[in-house]
């Protein structure tokens, strides 16, 4: 192809590269919440809401990392259709940046998404091609690909398409934020794993800096990040299914990292609903059921700093509103049909969170 045949393209993509900079120059960073909890004194607890980026959740990072990962790869031209396989945060993020591209995007999502997230999709110009078994999703986008659409692939390529040196990437941005903070290098960060990015970022961030802090993964029970970890088993699936959306993959998807990861906590999927409801008794608003996951694993790791003597700060993300889950995970007649009663682990919890011990949780 000749050079002149070769501009339209290449002017596209350097117009759309500095569309995609323009934005994030226009997007604040994020908040970092802190909690203080009786049962933990010496202890301290930041949450960073990532449900206060443009499009409601910590994929409005990953989206603009995956289309950037495209431009600057030649994958993604002119005028493309582009796809992606999603639980619906990353999809909702995903449409709102093919919005601002002009481009059309279609989400394959399994039909038991959230239907907020549905909904949100097409408001923003997607399309959703929902299947029924969600292991399918996979072969349904590269299904789309081969018909021409730009397969954007969070689960192949999140963990390369994140510059984790810095960039403002999410783990500058919370030691950034500690500085002067009373412990500003955190004992612990704790963050779940969907596509395995935001773990992978973390972790190799962590390394460069050359910090002590430690990385750990909050897992559903029996979700295969787990249990691929414990035995370093990449063909490891899970041994039961989760209603927290975003996290708990059934498969070991390729961006999981096993060996930056210092710990893995599981968590019933009714502790991880009755945290959520804590989070927004704590901090006014709600979130989604990974959040809640997120504080269970919290606690957990405080209760253990608690028994050895050991103070300092504990950092996890706030990962999307609670909003996209009021028929779902927020309706007591959708938990009451999926046999869900988090009333027990609600009990527990603040047991936990009143005297420090983890016991409570037996």
């Amino acid at each position: 192809m000749s050079a002149a045949a070769d501009g339209a393209p290449r002017d596209w993509t350097i117009d759309a590269l500095a569309t995609l900079r323009r934005e994030a120059a226009r997007s604040a960073d994020t908040h970092l919440l802190r909690l203080a909890f009786p049962g933990f004194p010496g202890i301290d607890f930041y949450f960073k809401d990532e449900a206060a980026h443009p499009t409601g959740s910590l994929k409005h990072r990953l989206a603009r990392s995956l289309y950037l990962y495209a431009l600057c790869n030649g994958r993604l031209r002119p005028g493309q259709r582009v796809v992606d396989a999603s639980s619906g945060s990353t999809a909702i993020s995903e449409a709102w940046f093919a919005r601002l591209l002009g481009l059309e995007f279609t989400a394959v999502m399994p039909t038991c998404t959230a239907p907020r997230k549905i909904a949100d999709v097409q408001a923003l110009g997607g399309h959703c091609d929902l299947v029924d078994d969600a292991s399918q999703v996979y072969e349904r986008a590269a299904w789309h690909a081969a018909d021409g659409a730009c397969h954007l692939d969070q689960f192949g390529l999140a963990e390369r398409a994140t510059d984790w040196r810095g960039n403002n990437n999410i783990a500058e941005s919370i030691i950034g934020q500690l500085a002067d903070e009373p412990h500003p290098h955190p004992a612990w960060i704790v963050c779940g794993a969907g596509t395995g990015g935001t773990s992978a970022t973390i972790g190799r961030y962590l390394r460069y800096r050359g910090l002590h802090t430690r990385l750990c993964v909050a897992e559903p029970t029996g979700a295969a990040f787990a249990r691929g970890w414990r035995s370093r088993d990449r063909d490891a699936v899970a041994s039961q299914a989760t209603v927290i959306e975003g996290i708990g993959r059934p498969r070991v998807e390729p961006g999981f990292l096993f060996d930056i990861v210092d710990e893995v906590v599981e968590v019933p999927d009714t502790a991880s609903i009755a945290a959520m409801r804590l989070l927004e008794q704590h901090l006014g608003r709600r979130y989604g059921g990974s959040s809640g996951t997120n504080l269970v694993a919290c606690l957990q790791l405080a209760a253990r700093m608690r028994e050895r003597g050991e103070t300092g700060s504990i950092v996890s993300l706030l990962c999307d509103p609670g909003e996209r889950y009021d028929r779902t995970l927020y309706d007591p007649q959708w938990l009451a049909r999926n046999g869900l009663d988090p009333a027990l682990a609600e009990v527990a919890l603040r047991g936990v969170i009143a005297s420090g011990d983890w016991r409570q949780m037996s």
